[in-house]
């Protein structure tokens, strides 16, 4: 059978004052249809949903429209679960009707999903943290143990966590419950979490801008040893890049996120993963490029000229620019750069060819005449930059109105 794994969609995001909507428009629409053209029969979507707790009613509703298309109308089923950017009881609350179309939400770490039957496949077993799927045409079940993230008050209720427990062992000890009594050799294993998981002693895999670690309380970092051995492929949200970090037997692996949401990630080509399983073999899969969305650059600049020259020949791009200059940029070249370009979020500028610290200006004589220190106060809040002889001008407007 067929698997699509996606995560981290972060519908309604926007990157400072730009909105990501109709980028995320397209790259859902190109999900999708890799999933019609390479015929999957089940797709995972491994959390961080939406962008935030209150998501706007343009990102809601893309998120029903694009589960309702990937589910074929009922056809194949389509798993959801939370991530520390959703609101649990968000995604749960939709849920009796998204069954109707094959769409499963699971917002809540060791949620029951109830038993139901549609003409392409159905729920044939389910105990909290685990549902078992049979679907037409296969003559093998497919268990899912799911994990949405879990915060340190959700543990408490939901897993019974003591302060002094690690989320590992609790986490480990409950994954092993549940394969050693659903998850034998029969059918094909799956996780599916939110999580930050790495292997033990790795080094540690850096968290996206705009992401609050997930470190839970004081409890370690998720290690991918705790996975049970009956897991054939875990399918993880969270980290943007896509990365396995198990094991190409058994994969664990983040499938990154569909587009570039911080400029960390600029340069980031992203991915959706495809998996082929059968019971008790070796899964394999493979990651394939998503292609829409505008890419993100961080480029550095010595001149407004060279600036605008770049600009204009990369219209369709979010840029973040820094600029150096001897002096600070006058409206007039700010205003120039602003018109040749209308994907810049941030401007940043920088003093060319110059060491400059605080501390050179520890000491200031306020003996010196207002205008003097004028220009050492804007030097310690500008990086060292000089005013330049507008802004001398301005404020000399401002002395003698």
């Amino acid at each position: 059978m067929k698997i699509l794994h996606t995560a981290d969609w972060h519908l309604g995001k926007r990157l400072d004052r730009f909105s990501r909507l109709e980028e995320q428009v397209l790259v859902l629409n190109e999900i999708i249809e890799i999933a019609d053209e390479q015929k999957v029969d089940l797709v995972l979507v491994a959390g961080d949903l939406f962008d935030n707790f209150n998501p706007g009613v343009e990102a809601i509703e893309l998120f029903y429209k694009t589960l309702k298309r990937l589910s074929l109308n009922g056809k194949r089923p389509v798993i959801a679960i939370s991530g520390n950017h959703d609101a649990p009881n968000l995604i749960d609350a939709p849920n009796p009707l998204a069954r109707e179309c094959g769409i499963i939400l699971i917002g809540h770490p060791n949620a029951e999903v109830h038993p139901f039957e549609l003409e392409n496949f159905k729920i044939t077993n389910s105990a909290q943290g685990f549902l078992e799927l049979k679907l037409n045409g296969f003559d093998f079940p497919i268990r899912i143990l799911h994990t949405p993230y879990a915060n340190e008050v959700r543990l408490k209720e939901y897993f019974g966590e003591n302060k002094e427990q690690a989320l590992n062992q609790v986490l480990a000890e409950n994954w092993a419950r549940i394969t050693d009594e659903f998850c034998d050799e029969k059918g094909v294993n799956l996780l599916m979490a939110h999580l930050y998981m790495n292997k033990k002693g790795a080094a540690i895999l850096e968290e996206p801008d705009g992401e609050k670690p997930i470190k839970i309380g004081n409890a370690d970092l998720i290690f991918s040893e705790t996975i049970p051995p009956q897991i054939q492929y875990t399918a993880l949200g969270h980290l943007h890049g896509f990365q396995n970090i198990g094991t190409p037997e058994k994969p664990v692996v983040y499938s990154s996120s569909p587009l570039c949401y911080s400029f960390s990630e600029a340069g980031q080509t992203k991915y959706i993963s495809i998996i082929e399983a059968q019971p008790n073999q070796a899964v394999s899969f493979e990651k394939i490029a998503l292609k829409n969305g505008k890419p993100l650059f961080r480029k550095t600049f010595d001149s407004v000229e060279k600036t605008i020259d770049w600009l204009t020949e990369n219209p369709n791009t979010l840029v973040e620019l820094t600029l150096e200059s001897e002096t600070f940029l006058k409206a007039e070249e700010r205003k120039q750069i602003y018109q040749s370009h209308g994907g810049i979020v941030h401007l940043i500028p920088k003093v060319k060819n110059q060491e400059f610290a605080v501390n050179n200006l520890h000491e200031i004589n306020l003996d010196q005449d207002i205008q003097s220190l004028f220009q050492d106060y804007f030097k310690s809040k500008n990086n060292g930059q000089q005013a330049n002889e507008d802004l001398l001008n301005l404020f000399n407007e401002i002395l003698n109105p």
